[in-house]
């Protein structure tokens, strides 16, 4: 069984202000596995954005302007994670929601994707 350790005790992580976080469910439920690129980086964008009750409130410019994503990407994606029922969107505020109980739908992938199967094989070993 592998110690744990803090490698660096002068740079531990502490949540100061902000307010944001990922559940190891997210990787071991495959909700990671079942988002696309731009999905993704919507879906982690609004949650390092997000306040403790996971509202934040960026307009469609400036989240294109600084994920670097047209237009017709952002709804895509942001349609997605609200059907994924991950987020709602009212119009105007976003919030990144708990993770649903149910696992995502596997349809995009045949199998587990690479990095889900590294992270299985690594969760595994403890």
């Amino acid at each position: 069984m592998i110690k744990k350790k803090v490698l660096n005790p002068v740079r531990v992580r502490q949540i100061n202000g902000g307010f944001s976080f990922i559940p190891h469910r997210f990787i071991i439920d495959g909700f990671l596995a079942s988002l696309d690129q731009k999905e993704l980086l919507l879906y982690l964008f609004l949650i390092l954005i997000s306040d403790r009750f996971g509202i934040s409130f960026y307009s469609y410019d400036s989240i294109c302007s600084l994920l670097q994503m047209r237009i017709d990407q952002y709804i895509k994606a942001r349609d997605s994670l609200i059907e994924k029922d991950l987020i709602a969107f009212d119009g105007t505020l976003f919030q990144v929601l708990s993770l649903p109980k149910k696992r995502p739908d596997r349809q995009k992938s045949q199998g587990p994707s690479p990095v889900e199967t590294l992270i299985q094989q690594t969760v595994k070993g403890f």
